[in-house]
């Protein structure tokens, strides 16, 4: 009897070793964000205005993506986004300064419940607390006095600090890391937020830049495109700091790497407007052992993907609430992956400026999008605030642009996108024919049915998320009342 029970036990043993390595352990999760980072500002993407070898290896050891979009042209209802799987207006969070609502669950509280995780957040500003208020003492202390600050709660380890401190963070989270837990790190950069200190070394020649065609060849917007680069190209030898960290630790084989940027660059047409600058950005996927080296995908995603993505790789369920959509199985290679139609997002105000007559875009604007693989449709509910770029209107590539405005030197398209006011309630946008989106097709009969299609599909959107703003017209006529069909110069739409 003790013979056979002793050979049970020995089976018993062997059985197990057999389900345990074939049975993968939950991986460990780092995701890390980098600040206002465009699509295309990748090497990997061929783009000649940057070097970013690490993150090349990145994506030639996992996969790229190239059209992810945040939820929102900024930091804090992008982040929003990421953490809870939710649009910024589902998540109650377009307003910039707002504080994520505590009936609001991110994944890091998913895998800490459900999977025994071990969380943190770490580096630049997570945004999620109530964000730089401009009245930052009251502000601050009624935050405190409601209880609205809850991310100490909702994570392990909760620490911000500059880019080079992100990097010793995330190795004081890993030594404090219990043996028997996988970990899920989400680590931040400032770089390449404005304003841009790049070092000599790191900034490129600006003469030898290549402008997209939503940018007007000025010796201003070349000495700013220029430091931005620098600043992106910063971000990869902190990306090296992190993926050397992982390796030395023992955790790189068995870790989901995750890089992507929060909104887009703060330049015109980038941070802050719906335009594909403003939200498209890059996205670098490392899953040792699943996904398959060198992958490239055109898929359309949006920021509400992210948090399911990462909890079916643990393999969790979405949370309750989530609307986005897991994409695991495409980073498996499997053909059973259904790519979205649309994605959408919104814009609301910035940072802490208040409402006042004289205020323009980049402090306090209301609009929403629906992009098709080819089209966009924008409504703009504020279309008599004008045109502003976040952040860097001081600098000298906008002050050149309005100067060159003044003097009729500005070329038709371009003029017409930035300094008509007020600007089109309805655009649309063929973006095969005009990726950089600066010919307006809304209301032409031509794409009638393109352009009540993504009316139709963003007025979902709006209903389901429960959205503050009125829908667009879904009658396809301009806020007038006259039929949308007419179009005023370079394809505007006269209000």
């Amino acid at each position: 009897m003790s013979l056979h029970v002793t050979l049970l036990a020995l089976l018993l043993t062997f059985t197990a070793g057999l389900l345990s390595a074939a049975t993968p352990a939950k991986p460990n999760i780092l995701f890390v964000l980098s600040d206002d980072h465009s699509y295309p500002f990748l090497s990997c993407y061929g783009d000649p205005n940057v070097r970013t070898p690490t993150l090349d290896k990145l994506a030639a050891e996992g996969m790229k993506f190239h059209r992810l979009f945040t939820v929102a042209p900024q930091c804090v209802p992008s982040r929003a986004g990421y953490l809870t799987g939710r649009s910024a207006v589902a998540a109650r969070m377009t307003r910039f300064s707002s504080p994520l609502p505590s009936d609001e669950i991110t994944f890091p509280e998913i895998l800490r419940a459900q999977a025994g995780y071990f969380t943190g957040v770490c580096g630049r500003s997570y945004h999620l607390d109530g964000s730089n208020p401009a009245n930052a003492q009251t502000t601050a202390r009624l935050l405190t006095e409601h209880g609205l600050r809850t991310f100490a709660q909702r994570v392990d380890y909760l620490r911000t600090g500059s880019d080079a401190a992100a990097i010793e963070q995330m190795r004081e989270f890993l030594g404090q890391k219990p043996a028997d837990k996988p970990f899920c790190l989400w680590l931040n950069f400032s770089d390449p937020h404005h304003a841009w200190t790049p070092s000599a070394e790191d900034r490129p020649d600006p003469a030898k830049l290549t402008l997209p065609a939503h940018w007007p060849d000025l010796p201003g917007m070349r000495a700013q495109l220029a430091d931005y680069c620098g600043e992106v190209n910063r971000v990869d030898r902190s990306m090296k700091a992190v993926l050397d960290l992982l390796a030395e630790r023992g955790f790189a084989a068995n870790t989901l790497v995750i890089f992507a940027g929060d909104n887009g660059a703060a330049l015109p047409h980038g941070k802050g407007s719906l335009y594909d600058p403003g939200s498209n950005v890059p996205l670098v996927i490392r899953w040792p052992g699943i996904v398959k080296p060198g992958g490239d995908s055109h898929t359309l995603l949006s920021g509400e993907d992210i948090a399911p993505t990462i909890l079916a790789a643990a393999g969790l369920a979405p949370g309750p609430k989530m609307s986005g959509r897991s994409f695991a199985a495409l980073l498996r290679g499997d053909s059973s992956y259904s790519p979205r139609k649309y994605i959408f997002v919104e814009r609301g105000p910035h940072g802490t400026a208040p409402v006042t007559l004289q205020m323009r875009s980049s402090a306090n604007d209301f609009s929403r999008s629906a992009r098709s693989d080819r089209y966009k449709f924008i409504y703009n509910c504020t279309p008599w605030v004008p045109y502003s770029p976040v952040d860097s209107a001081g600098g000298a590539g906008w002050t050149q642009m309005a100067a060159a405005n003044e003097q009729g030197k500005l070329a038709a398209g371009l003029r017409t996108t930035y300094f008509t006011t007020p600007r089109p309630v309805y655009e649309l946008y063929d973006l095969d024919a005009d990726p950089s989106e600066l010919n307006n097709l809304s209301g032409q009969n031509a794409v009638h049915a393109i352009e009540l299609e993504l009316r139709t599909a963003l007025a979902e959107k709006m209903i389901v998320d429960f959205d503050y703003l009125p829908l667009p017209d879904l009658l396809d006529r301009d806020t007038t009342g006259t039929k949308a069909g007419k179009a005023g110069k370079n394809g505007k739409k006269k209000l």
